[in-house]
């Protein structure tokens, strides 16, 4: 926790609650939140606009205030939602369980663009892979195999490997939406482990003896420039295996599971690729029309 927040004064006994109350309280019951360190520096940078307002003050213009400065800083309008969101949350629990305001402010949430999907064809993703040296190959191939996020992939222990049932386990901790998940090994992937077996005792992957950090390296960026591929991050390697996947007929709901995405929202971004899946739908009315 921060030392700003760390010192703040909660009164049991003050008839005018502040934000700083509010903060206080809320990061003391949410200690245990997979974001308590999110949620820290930010209101770190909220205290630095509304440090010592009463709860009662915040009203929306106080709020549109700060969503105007939070902008003014050049971020996105989905960094200002997150801020935003811990606000009203906040609020919310203020009304709510500790009954410290009568109400809660409205908090209109910035409009997002629709994120698109990045993904590569199967040709140039080869291309890149012979781009890359040995080690970051395997990386990437293994994320391309397997659909896991960045810090999954540079993370995964040996202990987490079943070779002989061909599965990967990740913990809850370790898997954004906070639930068991276990990953099908597919012939590449096995491939891939066999090749950095005995290269170190915890992790599969590593460099000069030490667990494998980060893979966005200038090594990854050089082959992305070489291969002619643009506007393309590490994170997009997991929505080109979520496409792959959809253009080969897997259904939604499976890949909703072997990703591990809490809702089916998520992967629906994803359903406009499969339109030859769907074709055999539609030709249902066909049979029924008589063709």
């Amino acid at each position: 926790m921060s030392s700003s927040l760390e010192h703040m004064i909660f009164d049991d006994s003050a008839n005018l609650r502040t934000w700083n109350d509010a903060a206080t309280q809320w990061l003391r019951e949410t200690v245990h939140k997979k974001t308590h360190k999110d949620d820290c520096a930010k209101l770190v940078w909220i205290h630095g606009h509304w440090n010592g307002r009463s709860l009662r003050s915040i009203d929306r213009m106080a709020i549109q205030a700060l969503s105007d400065a939070k902008l003014q800083e050049g971020v996105s309008p989905a960094t200002v939602n997150r801020y935003l969101a811990l606000v009203r949350a906040i609020l919310r629990r203020a009304w709510r369980e500790w009954e410290w305001i009568e109400r809660v402010p409205f908090v209109r949430l910035l409009s997002e663009p629709r994120r698109r999907v990045r993904w590569l064809s199967s040709e140039l993703a080869c291309k890149l892979l012979d781009l890359l040296p040995a080690l970051q190959r395997d990386v990437v191939l293994f994320a391309l195999s397997t659909g896991l996020r960045h810090a999954n992939v540079v993370g995964i222990r040996w202990d987490q490997i079943d070779r002989h049932r061909r599965v990967a386990w990740l913990f809850a901790d370790q898997v954004k939406n906070g639930e068991d998940l276990h990953v099908s090994l597919n012939d590449t992937a096995l491939e891939i482990l066999d090749r950095r077996k005995g290269k170190h005792q915890e992790f599969v992957f590593s460099w000069r003896g030490k667990q494998l950090k980060n893979s966005n390296t200038r090594a990854w960026r050089r082959a992305l420039r070489e291969a002619g591929i643009e506007n393309f991050r590490w994170h997009d390697l997991r929505h080109t295996w979520a496409s792959w996947l959809v253009q080969e007929g897997v259904p939604l709901y499976a890949l909703q599971e072997m990703g591990g995405w809490k809702s089916v929202t998520m992967v629906r971004r994803y359903a406009h690729l499969a339109p030859a899946y769907n074709l055999k739908h539609a030709q249902v009315i066909d049979r029924c029309l008589g063709k």
